[in-house]
């Protein structure tokens, strides 16, 4: 089966995050991909120059057509813009009930621009993650979720983790790059127990897309494998790729985009 897959995300004019990003790994993955788009911003490799959101009528008019026609086998969330949208979003999840359901809490792009109000992140821990198969937060937007300090060692990620399992998430796969170690550690907290992933910490600007990527590469292969840890370990593999041979690509002067298509150009 050739996995359809879903992304509901804001679009990144530049390419490199967002549904840009989700589509180009859906595709490397093997998996075909279709999209909601619930924000436009003006950005590039130097930043982002404007958000415009969608009207969530419209976000919601979006899913209806998606769901009402393509079987999907997955979704990935992104961007949400504001608590509007992530409400709109919420009761298309909980009418349609994906079989999987990957929440992607993305608040913050690379360069510290704010892409959710902080109103809205309350909104996204009480109507979404509760309905997400799994959530993959990075340091800040665990400690945002939780309204407690940013996460400093292992111990704490892992406590984090299973704080926001006590806050009604089903998992979560706590993304440990912010640490600054030599290597980069994520932890997948469930209600039975966690499991430490590591990968090497790759050296180079072009980071830009890195947790839409990964999560997007869930959604593609979750479907494919028999539980989370399988298909968070095929995603590292081959995110450790795209982040490896991002050099070869010449795109911008700021923070660039991975390498998604590695395996084939």
């Amino acid at each position: 089966m050739i996995v359809n897959a879903l992304t509901i995300a804001g679009s990144d004019s530049g390419g490199g995050a967002g549904i840009q990003a989700d589509i180009k790994t859906f595709s490397a993955l093997g998996a075909y991909g279709a999209s909601v788009i619930t924000a436009l911003t003006a950005q590039n490799t130097q930043g982002v120059r404007g958000v415009l959101a969608i009207a969530p009528d419209f976000v919601r008019a979006q899913c209806e057509a998606v769901f009402d026609d393509i079987r999907i086998d997955s979704v990935k969330c992104g961007m949400l813009a504001n608590t509007d949208v992530i409400e709109t979003v919420a009761r298309c999840i909980e009418h349609y009930r994906p079989p999987v359901f990957v929440l992607d809490t993305v608040m913050v792009a690379k360069g510290g621009d704010v892409l959710l109000g902080g109103d809205a992140i309350g909104a996204m821990r009480e109507r979404l993650m509760p309905l997400a198969d799994l959530i993959t937060p990075n340091l800040p937007e665990a400690a945002a979720l939780l309204q407690t300090e940013v996460a400093h060692d292992e111990e704490t990620i892992c406590a984090q983790g299973k704080a926001l399992i006590n806050a009604g998430a089903r998992a979560v796969l706590m993304k440990g790059g912010h640490l600054q170690n030599e290597e980069s550690p994520d932890w997948l907290i469930t209600p039975d127990g966690e499991k430490r992933f590591i990968s090497p910490r790759i050296m180079g600007k072009n980071t830009h897309g890195t947790g839409c990527t990964l999560s997007a590469a869930l959604a593609a292969l979750r479907p494919r494998c028999d539980n989370w840890p399988e298909a968070i370990h095929k995603a590292k593999i081959w995110l450790t790729g795209a982040l490896e041979n991002a050099h070869k690509l010449e795109v911008g002067s700021g923070i660039g985009p991975l390498h998604h298509f590695y395996q084939w150009w």
